[in-house]
């Protein structure tokens, strides 16, 4: 969200009239870091905790499915207290494995992703 004393500084004029942002628009000079800081701030007392945020990523780690409810009910609040949504078609919850950032997550520990040595193995 833009402050609400922030949000005249975003106008701009159209020939279909005067607009203003609420939210912040990725077009933005620094948004992005922005956007970062901010989901950093918000999760900070759960980073590294069970909770890992990588711009709009966000994954939950647990070491069983019932402390995992926990976590997710604990992350679910905080975007909701802050405003933020995610889009269900692009969430993923109770994965035993999750590929990320060219890595493969899972209990056994981090390992590469297959397909990215799948790749480098197979160039001529």
């Amino acid at each position: 969200m833009v402050k609400p004393e922030d949000v005249q500084k975003t106008a701009f004029r159209s020939r279909y009239g005067h607009y203003e942002y609420v939210v912040m628009p990725f077009e933005v000079t620094n948004a992005l870091a922005i956007f970062i800081n901010y989901m950093n701030r918000i999760f900070r007392p759960w980073l590294d905790k069970f909770v890992m945020v990588f711009i709009d990523d966000i994954l939950i780690y647990s070491k069983n499915r019932d402390e995992h409810a926990d976590h997710l009910r604990v992350v679910l609040n905080v975007l909701k207290e802050h405003q933020l949504y995610g889009k269900l078609s692009k969430c993923e919850f109770w994965l035993e494995e999750v590929q990320f950032l060219g890595h493969v997550i899972s209990e056994q520990g981090i390992a590469m992703d297959p397909a990215k040595i799948d790749t480098v193995m197979k160039w001529e």
